[in-house]
C-alpha cells in the first residue's frame, strides 16, 4: 500500500461516526435555515419553523468547529491549513460574488472586508482559531468569552467589518465546542449503555418538545420583541431598538439555551455510522455552494408574498437534498480546487527559522 493510501486508510479509523452525522444534519439544518428566510414574513409557521432552527443551528456549527480546534501554539502545519481550508476559500468565494453582482447589474467592487451572505464564517472561525490558544492561557475561557459577547452587543460602532459583531457574538460557542473536547465527552457518552443513553435522549427530546411549544405559542410576541435579529448575533442592542442596560441579559439567557440545544442535539445525534455518515466530510462544500443553488429562490421574487402551504415543507425536502448533491463526490472532485485549493506554488519549499531567516540546504549558495 502507498504512503497516501495508507494515510487515507488511517484517517478514515480515525473518523467517528457521531461528528461526521452531527457536522451533515448541523450543515442541512443551516441549509434549510436559509432556504425558508424568505418565507417567514408571511407565515407564522415559517417563522416557528425559523426561530426553532436558529435557536440552535449556528451555535451547533461552530461548538463543532470549537470541539476540533487546536488550543496549543500553532506549527507550521497548523498555519498552511490555516491558510488553505479558510483564507484562500474565502478570497476565491469572495470574489466570485463580487463577480455574480456585477454581472447581475451592480457594481464591480471588491471588498474583503464585508463578508458576502454566508462567507461571514470563514472570516470568525480564522479569528476563533487564531485567537483561541491565547484565551485558553486564561483560567475561565468560557466565563471570559460569554463575557465578550454579551458585552459586544453594546458597542454599537462594531458592524459587519470582517464580521466582528458575529466573531465575538458567538465566540461563546466556539469555547464551549472546545470545553466538550477538553473533557473528553464523546468517548464518555459512546461507553455509555443503551438504557442510559435513552434515558438521556428522552430529556433532550423534551427540552426540544418544550422549545417548539413556547415558540408556537407566543409567535406573536416572538416578532414583537425581534428574537430573530438576537439570533443572528450581527447586531448591537441598540440598533436591534433595546438600549436599556439589561439588554444584554436577553442575549447571555440565549447562550445559555444554545448550550443546552447543543448537547440535547448531539445526545440525539445517531453515535453508529449511518447512511449519512461518510457525506459529513463534505461540510465546507454545502457551506460555500448550497449559496448559489438557493441565490435564484432569494432573488427572483418567486417565494416573496403569500404562499401555498406546502411550500414550506417542499423548500425543506429540497434543503435535504441539496445538502445530499453537493455532498457527492462528483461534486467534490469538480469544485475541490475552489473549496481546498492546494496552492503549493506559494507556498516556500525551505521553512523559516524563529529569527525569520530561511533555512538552506547543506551546499547551497549564501
Amino acid at each position: 500500500m502507498s504512503t497516501t493510501g495508507a494515510a487515507a486508510t488511517t484517517a478514515q479509523k480515525r473518523r467517528v461516526p457521531i461528528w461526521d452525522n452531527a457536522r451533515w444534519i448541523a450543515i442541512t439544518l443551516m441549509v434549510m435555515g436559509h432556504a425558508i428566510l424568505k418565507l417567514i414574513a408571511e407565515s407564522d409557521v415559517a417563522y416557528e419553523a425559523y426561530l426553532f432552527i436558529y435557536a440552535f443551528h449556528v451555535p451547533l456549527f461552530v461548538a463543532v468547529s470549537g470541539y476540533f480546534a487546536k488550543s496549543g501554539p500553532p506549527g507550521t502545519r497548523q498555519l498552511h491549513r490555516l491558510l488553505t481550508d479558510i483564507v484562500f476559500p474565502y478570497l476565491i468565494f469572495e470574489t466570485i460574488w463580487t463577480l455574480v453582482r456585477w454581472l447581475l447589474g451592480g457594481n464591480f467592487w471588491l471588498d474583503y472586508a464585508t463578508a458576502s451572505w454566508t462567507l461571514w464564517f470563514l472570516i470568525a472561525i480564522a479569528i476563533w482559531r487564531i485567537s483561541l490558544p491565547y484565551l485558553v492561557l486564561l483560567r475561565y475561557p468560557l466565563l471570559i468569552s460569554i463575557l465578550i459577547s454579551v458585552g459586544a452587543g453594546y458597542i454599537e460602532s462594531l458592524d459587519a467589518t470582517f464580521t466582528l459583531t458575529r466573531t465575538l457574538g458567538l465566540l461563546p460557542f466556539f469555547v464551549f465546542g472546545w470545553h466538550l473536547r477538553q473533557r473528553q465527552l464523546t468517548g464518555r457518552w459512546l461507553a455509555l449503555g443503551p438504557r442510559v443513553v435513552w434515558r438521556w435522549r428522552a430529556a433532550a427530546l423534551a427540552l426540544f418538545t418544550a422549545l417548539a411549544v413556547v415558540i408556537v405559542l407566543s409567535i406573536d410576541r416572538l416578532r414583537e420583541l425581534k428574537v430573530r435579529r438576537f439570533l443572528l448575533y450581527d447586531e448591537s442592542y441598540g440598533t436591534i431598538g433595546y438600549d436599556q442596560v439589561w439588554a444584554g441579559v436577553i442575549r447571555l439567557c440565549l447562550i445559555l439555551l444554545a448550550f443546552g440545544l447543543i448537547v440535547a442535539f448531539l445526545v440525539l445525534v445517531p453515535r453508529r455510522l449511518t447512511w449519512f455518515s461518510k457525506l459529513g466530510a463534505a461540510t465546507m462544500y454545502i457551506y460555500l455552494l448550497h449559496s448559489f443553488v438557493l441565490f435564484p429562490f432569494r432573488e427572483s421574487g418567486v417565494l416573496d408574498g403569500p404562499q401555498p402551504a406546502w411550500v414550506l415543507p417542499a423548500m425543506m425536502l429540497l434543503s435535504v437534498g441539496i445538502s445530499v448533491l453537493l455532498s457527492q463526490g462528483v461534486v467534490r472532485r469538480v469544485f475541490r480546487p475552489l473549496v481546498e485549493p492546494r496552492a503549493r506554488w506559494l507556498f516556500r519549499r525551505e521553512p523559516a527559522t524563529l529569527t525569520g531567516t530561511i533555512v538552506l540546504p547543506p551546499g547551497e549558495p549564501r
